[in-house]
This record gives C-alpha cells, structure tokens and sequence, in this order.
C-alpha cells in the first residue's frame, strides 16, 4: 500500500558482520542487554579510512565484535573518525575506546557532548534530594525510591570515559566523506540536540533514535530539569522533518532501514496527539502521574521500566500544562495532580487510534537523573 512502509533488506547483520547498503557504506549491529537487544551502527568509507556512527555500550563483548568488524570489514585502512548521534550510553558507550583504540577524534553537537560529560559526573555521591523529592511527588512507592538511590550513577558502568576533545558539529555543517556531503540535521525531545546526517546525493540518512521505524523514541522529562518540555521540541523536530526529502533510505538507530520518511514522521506525531488527548480526558479527576501511567502504558510495566514511564508521562504533563489544558496542583500530601481544564472535554478524536501498544521503553538500569 502506498501509505506503508518499505525495508528494503531482508538480511540482518550477524554479530561481528556487516551488510552493505550502498558502496562505501556498511550497516553493523550490536548486542543490548534489554528488550530492545540492538543497536544499529554504521561505517562509512573515505579515501584515508573509515568513519564510525555510534558505536555501542561498554563492555568486552561490544568490544571483542569491533576487533571482528575491524579485522574482516575494513580492507585494512584504519578508522579516522567517529560520529555520535547524541549521549546515551547505547551511542557512546565504546567512544572512548574507539577514540583511543585508532586515535580518531569525536564528532557531536555541542549540547550532546556535554550532557555526556554531565551525566557521567552525575550520581557519584548517591542521589540528589532534588531527584527524590522529583519522583515522590509524582506518587512512586518507597520501594522504588530506595532502588532509585541505589542504582544513581549507573551511567558510568555503560559508557567509557569520553573522549578529552571533540569536534563541534553544527545545524546545517556538511562533513564530506566518501565523496560526498553529509549534512548535519538537529532534532530535538529525545536528547538535547541529536544529530543525523543527512547525504542527498546518496538519498541517505542516518537518523539514529531521531526517526525510527515501529518503535517510538522515548520522550522524558528527567529530575535534573523537572520543568523541561522536551516533547514540544520533539513534535517541532518531527514537523521540521517533514521538509527532507520522502524518497530518503533511513538508516535508524533501531530496528531496520526503511523508505517512507514522511508517512512515519505523520504516524510519530499522531502517536502523542492521541496520547496527549487520552491524558486530558482521564484528568476529569485529579490524577497523579502514577495513577496515569496505564493510560499511555496499556501493559504491566516492571520496577525497571517505571523511570522512564514516569519520565515520558511527566513530558506529555507539561506539553499540556504549556497547552492550558490541564492545571497542576500540589497536595497537602506532597503529590502533583493533574486535571483538565475542560471538565466536558468534547471528543476531539479518539485516542489509541494509533498507539503502538507493543513498544518497548529505552531504559539502562542506572539512567542518569
């Protein structure tokens, strides 16, 4: 059908392996401890040698698959750069390995890079009450605040010490490889300021978790900005987008490239209209955001994936507070409710028409505050 859409390639790359998507360009996959158990990573080839794009989590396994891609994909030329995507452990996990491994410099957005730096620095000396004081109010158990404080400072068992230096990529900066240009494209909601490379000669883009097919990217508001409104950044991002090119091959971060960029892009963005709608809706009554979960999570969610529920939850609250739509109050017992400002709340549309009910939260044990 014309509103489907389309993965051209049938074979996965083994662990260690490639597949080739054009010539010079070369799809790697790599183990993920989690329902989500991949990462997509890309090698791209320049006259000196090979650029890396993302690379992976920590760990001797990750590792031990790269000296296996290293030995049989490169035709003995070295790696001369790297390209991170954006911050989080899946992406940057093996940077610093890399970086020293071939002596190649990083390459990211100014904002991703220091985040990592952030993050990695984050949680040493256990949680914040900032952090604590953030989920209680959202109306978590005791039990979860105690494994919260437990695991803070996670981040620095999945990610190896980032590189010293790095390499400003910018909005709109080409990075010619192979050549060709590579044009950087920001988006913005998922990470502070995710960078896909976008090769309109090739009809190529690398997207990582900015679009990707079947699943949806997580959305979270984190303790260290309570306040922050990243899904309206992400929904702006989605609606920019929508100016690229649809006959663009997209090399996500996840799952398997595919054509039809601007048909997901339209379902991405009903995705949390409808979600957004079911929320207002259910906050006739005063909510709190634990007593909201099931709305946007139709399944059972396990003490690991409820961080980051609340974290995509607490996004959707405050897209709709910017909205008016709802109002927050705060109890005499600590906990924000949530309620509508319509009490009558007319059917705009129905929600879940285009839930994906199946996908799974991006979440690592230890994720920063």
């Amino acid at each position: 059908m014309k509103n489907e859409l389309q993965y051209p390639f049938t074979e996965l790359p083994a662990p260690g392996g490639v597949v080739r998507i054009q010539e010079g360009v070369l799809w790697v996959r790599m183990p993920l401890p989690m329902k989500l158990d991949h990462i997509n990573l890309y090698l791209l080839e320049d006259d000196r040698g090979w650029w890396i794009v993302d690379t992976g989590l920590r760990g001797e396994r990750t590792r031990a698959l790269w000296e296996q891609v290293f030995a049989g994909a490169l035709g003995g030329k070295p790696v001369i750069g790297l390209i991170c995507t954006h911050c989080h452990p899946d992406h940057i996990g093996q940077a610093g390995w890399l970086n020293e491994r071939w002596k190649a410099p990083l390459w990211m957005s100014y904002g991703e890079y220091y985040t990592g730096r952030v993050f990695a620095s984050a949680g040493k000396d256990g949680p914040v009450w900032e952090a604590l004081d953030f989920y209680a109010r959202a109306g978590v158990s005791r039990e979860f605040l105690d494994a919260f404080a437990k695991h803070t400072g996670g981040f620095l068992k999945l990610v190896e010490p980032l590189p010293r230096t790095f390499r400003r990529v910018a909005q709109g900066d080409v990075l010619h490889i192979g050549g060709s240009g590579w044009e950087a494209v920001m988006g913005h909601g998922h990470s502070p300021e995710h960078l896909c490379l976008l090769n309109r000669e090739r009809k190529l883009m690398l997207s990582g978790d900015q679009v990707i097919p079947i699943i949806t990217s997580n959305v979270s508001v984190m303790a260290v900005e309570p306040e922050a409104n990243p899904l309206r950044q992400w929904l702006e991002s989605l609606q920019r987008f929508r100016g690229l090119p649809d006959d663009l091959l997209v090399l996500p971060a996840h799952n398997t490239p595919f054509r039809g960029l601007h048909r997901r892009l339209e379902a991405l963005i009903e995705h949390h209209e409808d979600h957004l709608l079911a929320l207002e809706e259910a906050c006739v009554e005063p909510r709190t955001t634990m007593e909201l979960l099931p709305v946007m999570f139709r399944r059972k969610l396990d003490s690991e994936q409820i961080g980051l529920a609340l974290g995509e939850c607490i996004a959707h609250l405050n897209l709709l507070l910017e909205r008016k739509l709802l109002v927050r109050e705060l109890g005499e017992d600590g906990l924000y409710r949530y309620r509508s400002i319509d009490a009558t709340l007319p059917s705009r549309a129905r929600p879940g028409k285009h839930r994906l009910d199946d996908d799974p939260i991006m979440e690592f044990e230890g994720a920063p505050i």
